[in-house]
């Protein structure tokens, strides 16, 4: 069965966290095999086509992704910081064109995937939006999102499913 990915985040480092589901809870992976990371790249947006990965690739991955949840959710450690950096640093490849002067379509490697997530990252945390990263409200949601309502005030992931639950809940309370 292909698991489902969550797209709340606001934010492709954001949304790469929740590829741990229920955090808090009872963990789940999302990204069990390396087919999995390829499609998540490839329905994220970062690449037209799903990009080959190992398994040292998807283990690179996963550790990149628990620095940044611990980074966005405030609970970092020191070798956090080290693991972003290490991915922001490296090269990417640059755009290229065609003899006839097109845009070449070039597939990024996963690795090139990889510091586009960091530096997306690093672009959060040093920018304006830094204080609306949040965790959600409801008691057995971790997903983690970035608050650019006017406001500042959003209290969850998604309106559509835990704020409609949260809601439903305090209505029923009433009665």
């Amino acid at each position: 069965m292909q698991t489902e990915f969550t797209w709340v985040g606001g934010r492709p480092s954001v949304d790469f966290t929740a590829t741990l589901g229920k955090r808090e809870q009872a963990p789940f992976e999302r990204i069990p095999e390396v087919g999995d990371l390829a499609r998540w790249f490839q329905e994220s947006g970062l690449t037209r086509q799903p990009p080959a990965i190992s398994p040292a690739v998807r283990g690179m991955a996963i550790e990149l992704r628990e620095a940044l949840y611990r980074l966005f959710s405030g609970t970092a450690v020191a070798a956090d910081v080290g693991v972003v950096n290490r991915w922001s640093s490296r090269r990417l490849p640059g755009p290229r064109l065609t003899s006839e002067l097109a845009l070449e379509d070039a597939s990024p490697e996963a690795t090139d995937l990889l510091t586009t997530l960091a530096r997306d990252a690093i672009d959060l945390l040093t920018g304006p939006y830094v204080g609306r990263i949040r965790s959600c409200a409801a008691d057995d949601c971790s997903l983690l999102f970035v608050d650019t309502s006017r406001p500042g005030q959003r209290r969850w992931c998604s309106m559509n499913t835990c704020g409609a639950r949260a809601k439903m809940a305090a209505y029923r309370a009433v009665d």
